[in-house]
């Protein structure tokens, strides 16, 4: 963008800024490109038709709205949906009927499990916003080790079962170059429980390698055995540095006109299930502080074009535990979403820091 074009958009006019409002308001309620004669009516400007179309011009041509061939009116760019964002929004608190619901949401009974209420609050974003819902499973970095157990399986895999904490359990299977008997394995557990237990996962890799590098002529086999079976398990990471989200609401994305098209759904869909590209996204949204807002191309992955992702962080101001959020079409009304997620994570903090 040169300088020129910049100083004109800082110069923007508060009824140029105004009208641009008018018209993203009316266009995320309706779904209609926006004409004069609309503008000219809901702005309750007594601006003419001609004094319209002119601002509009000039909001078009910085980039803030197109003209759809099929239609006189406008509708908003993905440039003129960050402008309202950042500059236009007037954001209300939660409406008090999804405030009643979030808050009894978190004040029934604690499900079993931390993945039970991940899932509990990615399906009450959905409903809330009859969009799709997205929550991180609590990362692990924080919790230490309290048992790790092996089970045999065939041509060599063992399942692994951590225990983090009181409550949190993972299982993951890795594959190892021999076969190892149930006795090997018991004897295997019985020294990494009695090494690694009230460790974290860093502290626990950060030993492993201690071991391995001044102690290895003074390992047994028994030793060398479970050392090298920790190796498979914690240096392809233990949950933490990993992220995994359950994702609720899909379907109501099939009812956005905007996302209609049931090629650009179906590889909406297939993204979601590879996770891999989204899960860069939410890592972002990780390291952020409060919420964030992808607007269409801004997400850095072309099968998000047509949408935009709202998110936030959620844990203690000490420590970040997952993030949350809601993805929907970039027509979406950020207005009741924001505060939606901003209120969710919150309180979805305190409730595992409860917990903890």
């Amino acid at each position: 963008m040169n300088t020129f074009q910049e100083s004109r958009e800082e110069l923007l006019s508060e009824r140029a800024q105004y009208l641009l409002r008018v018209l993203i308001e009316s266009y995320i309620r309706d779904g209609q490109p926006v004409g004069s004669r609309v503008l000219s009516r809901e702005s309750g400007l007594q601006l003419s038709s001609a004094t319209i179309r002119n601002v509009m011009a000039d909001l078009e041509e910085l980039g803030f709205v197109s003209s759809p061939h099929t239609s006189a009116g406008r509708i908003p760019t993905d440039k003129g949906y960050r402008f309202f964002v950042d500059s236009l929004l007037q954001v209300q608190p939660v409406d008090a009927a999804a405030e009643v619901e979030i808050r009894r949401q978190f004040e029934a009974g604690a499900p079993e499990s931390a993945k039970d209420l991940i899932t509990t609050v990615s399906q009450l974003l959905s409903s809330l916003t009859q969009l799709a819902g997205v929550v991180t499973v609590p990362r692990t970095t924080q919790a230490s080790v309290t048992q790790i157990e092996f089970v045999a399986l065939s041509e060599n895999r063992v399942l692994v079962v951590l225990v983090y904490g009181e409550r949190e359990v993972q299982n993951r299977i890795v594959q190892l170059e021999r076969y190892f008997s149930p006795d090997e394995l018991k004897r295997a557990s019985s020294y990494l429980n009695e090494q690694f237990r009230g460790r974290s996962p860093p502290e626990v890799r950060q030993e492993i390698l201690r071991q391995l590098s001044e102690t290895r002529a003074h390992l047994n086999q028994v030793m060398l055995d479970a050392i090298s079976m920790a190796q498979h398990v914690f240096e392809a990471g233990t949950g933490e540095g990993q992220l995994e989200y359950i994702i609720k609401g899909e379907t109501n994305l099939m009812s956005v006109a905007d996302l209609s098209n049931v090629e650009r759904l179906r590889r909406l869909f297939e993204a979601f299930n590879e996770k891999r590209d989204f899960l860069h996204l939410l890592d972002q949204s990780l390291r952020a502080d409060g919420v964030q807002i992808f607007i269409g191309h801004e997400s850095g992955y072309q099968i998000l074009d047509d949408c935009s992702v709202v998110t936030a962080p959620y844990g203690t101001p000490g420590s970040v535990f997952g993030v949350l959020g809601v993805i929907g079409p970039t027509r979406m009304a950020y207005e009741r979403v924001i505060p939606i997620v901003d209120m969710t994570a919150k309180l979805l903090g305190a409730a595992l820091n409860s917990r903890r």
